[in-house]
């Protein structure tokens, strides 16, 4: 259902407004129940995963483009417009192609992550969402069944954590896990060993973890940037791992040493 606007205040595109402002966003996303999806790879991937959307925005170079995906979804419409015009209404310029505002799924409960799950990750308290993103991309790259955030985490499914994971935030089974950190007794309730990356003295090189062997269900909890993970998180795990840096580099940036945890830990072929 195409409908070309040219109008700013067209109630039609209140679903795009201010897309830049991460505070504007994190209250009205989740109290609509949307999230944004970016570019057309990434809203085919929401739609595969069988999430649904509200409408779809695109300025008209990018309508045959759009136009395959739209066509499942006769009656939601796809607003087409000037790109000066999306620019000011979104906040940046709409250069992927087209956007879409999508219904939020429900949250799964924990125990339905965890089901059947040899290796999950645990965020705690990640502001960044681009390193939200690029953790769930290597997560679903390197074999990561499921992932846990903390109740304080940056929001998986806001616009710039789904376009850095390419749409796999939509492939990975994730929730929040709360109350924090005494949540993290579920996982040892289902047989998981939670492993913390910290720079702790005790704490066991990576390698070393891995040739001792690994446990049948790994748990592998990832701290918040510059400040890592919280005395209580520390505590509530089984391990601390953390890994062997040279050239007097202390530590690795999140999303790259979750990379390097997920390749080392990945599941092995029976």
């Amino acid at each position: 259902m195409i409908r070309r606007i040219g109008d700013l205040a067209d109630p039609a595109l209140e679903d795009y407004r201010d897309l830049t402002d991460v505070a504007i966003r994190r209250r009205v996303e989740p109290s609509r129940g949307l999230y944004i999806a970016e570019s057309q790879p990434v809203i085919a991937r929401a739609l595969e995963a069988g999430h649904e959307p509200r409408s779809f925005l695109c300025s008209e170079r990018w309508l045959s483009t759009l136009e395959p995906l739209a066509s499942g979804w006769p009656d939601v419409p796809v607003l087409v417009g000037p790109e000066d015009v999306l620019e000011r209404v979104t906040g940046f310029l709409v250069h992927r192609g087209a956007l879409a505002a999508m219904r939020r799924p429900e949250l799964p409960p924990v125990a339905d992550v965890l089901a059947g799950a040899r290796r999950i990750a645990v965020m705690e308290d990640l502001v960044n969402h681009t390193n939200v993103g690029a953790v769930f991309r290597s997560a679903a790259a390197m074999g990561v069944e499921g992932v846990l955030v903390s109740p304080r985490c940056a929001d998986p499914l806001y616009r710039r954590s789904v376009r850095v994971s390419m749409g796999t935030v939509f492939q990975v089974p994730w929730t929040r896990l709360e109350p924090w950190p005494g949540g993290l007794d579920a996982l040892r309730e289902e047989e998981f060993v939670v492993a913390a990356l910290a720079l702790e003295d005790d704490a066991i090189p990576l390698d070393q973890f891995v040739a001792e062997g690994l446990p049948e269900r790994l748990a592998l909890m990832l701290g918040a940037e510059g400040d890592g993970l919280s005395r209580g998180a520390m505590e509530g795990a089984d391990v601390m791992i953390t890994i062997p840096m040279g050239s007097g580099v202390d530590s690795l940036n999140v999303a790259a040493a979750s990379a390097v945890a997920f390749w080392a830990t990945r599941p092995q072929p029976s």
